[in-house]
């Protein structure tokens, strides 16, 4: 049940945006038990977005997920977000972001995991 959210102030193409939602689908198996079979993501692109008080190219990605994870994993998924945003969107990785939230509860149809 994780849920990946991802704002950027480029652009983003159809293509690009397909090819973001595959890379995190496979970087979120950084995390032990998670798949891109219960992955939600959202794309926000030509999001107003300042790091270090410029408006050049940066991302900022929030990763939810229910409950939690190690560090090293944390570590690796965060490589690998950084390497896509990189590669796919030419944002060097000290401008992106990656947060994370843990919960224990998650709903979905109508009940709760």
């Amino acid at each position: 049940m994780p849920y990946i959210d991802l704002k950027t102030n480029v652009k983003i193409t159809k293509e690009d945006e397909i090819k973001l939602k595959s890379g995190l689908g496979e970087a979120i198996t950084a995390i032990p038990g998670k798949t891109e079979a219960w992955l939600m993501v959202g794309i926000e692109p030509e999001y107003s977005l300042y790091f270090k008080g410029e408006d050049s190219p940066a991302a900022m990605v929030t990763v939810s997920i229910l409950g939690g994870a190690s560090a090293a994993s944390y570590t690796d998924m965060t490589a690998r977000i950084c390497n896509l945003i990189n590669r796919e969107l030419d944002i060097p990785a000290d401008r992106v972001y990656v947060q994370y939230f843990e919960t224990e509860n998650w709903g979905w149809n109508g009940s709760n995991f």
